[in-house]
């Protein structure tokens, strides 16, 4: 907003708001110098309290500088891109691969396990590499299940507070900060999900995946629910709340798939690669 002050007039008028009011220019005058410190670092105009006494290239040859540097955002946007790069470049010679999702709490001798294992098996001989979490439980599973036919058996860890590791059986593996960076790479290098039962994390995958095919983000590949009593209650609460309620369409219940057996899921699957009955 441009205001005027009380002197307006012969004496020239005076523009801006706040304390920082600058006089009009006189004709064939000297242009009037900024009364505060300006300093530009690429792109960033810095004034007043903002200039930094000291250069870039100082700061940076300066050993016993300051580190606070390390834990800025703009930092931060250097380290995420190097995940994307390190993920990438890892992943980007993978064979058509199958993210396998679930707790990490599954026990070893559960029912669960030993579905992950098969799964994971199944995955490998098909041709399939197996991507999971990493950590142990039925991402373990999944991933010995791989090793152990002697397909690619591929683990993308996170870091946590409480350390988990990646299991014994992980062939390929990478370890991330940032959970976002993570989460591309399993959507970008697996041809469909394989979800067993699981906690806040499984569901997280869960509902990131069909929310990106709902929404045409990504080109629709196949979610697969493994073990209809565990997802059974979710499936109803879907259709009976969230769909009966508008808060979704019917069609959306087709963005999943419900199964207990593994050849379902090899089915699915080699299904989802053949459109117009072509293979791909």
């Amino acid at each position: 907003m441009t205001g005027t002050s009380a002197q307006d007039g012969a004496e020239g008028r005076r523009f801006g708001h706040g304390p920082e009011l600058v006089d009009e220019p006189v004709t064939g005058a000297e242009p009037q110098k900024k009364a505060w410190p300006e300093k530009r670092k690429g792109p960033v105009l810095l004034r007043r309290d903002q200039v930094e006494p000291s250069t870039t290239d100082q700061r940076l040859l300066d050993t016993t500088g300051p580190t606070d540097w390390l834990h800025t955002d703009p930092w931060r946007v250097w380290r995420i891109t190097s995940e994307f790069v390190e993920g990438f470049g890892a992943l980007a010679e993978l064979p058509p691969a199958v993210s396998v999702f679930g707790s990490a709490r599954t026990g070893v001798d559960s029912a669960e396990y030993k579905a992950g294992v098969a799964i994971g098996r199944a995955l490998a001989e098909a041709g399939y590499a197996v991507i999971t979490g990493g950590g142990p439980g039925a991402m373990e599973a999944a991933n010995r299940g791989a090793s152990e036919a002697g397909g690619l058996s591929v683990g993308l860890g996170i870091e946590l507070p409480f350390e988990q590791g990646l299991n014994e059986f992980v062939d390929l593996g990478l370890n991330f900060r940032y959970f976002f960076v993570r989460k591309t790479m399993f959507v970008k290098y697996a041809q469909g999900f394989v979800v067993l039962p699981g906690g806040l994390g499984t569901l997280d995958e869960l509902f990131e995946a069909l929310t990106l095919v709902q929404t045409k983000k990504v080109t629709r590949f196949p979610v697969i629910l493994f073990g209809s009593a565990y997802w059974s209650g979710l499936v109803d609460w879907l259709r009976d709340t969230l769909v009966a309620q508008g808060k979704a369409s019917p069609a959306d219940l087709e963005l999943f798939q419900v199964t207990d057996e593994v050849d379902e899921v090899l089915r699915i699957m080699a299904d989802s690669r053949k459109p117009n009955g072509i293979e791909v």
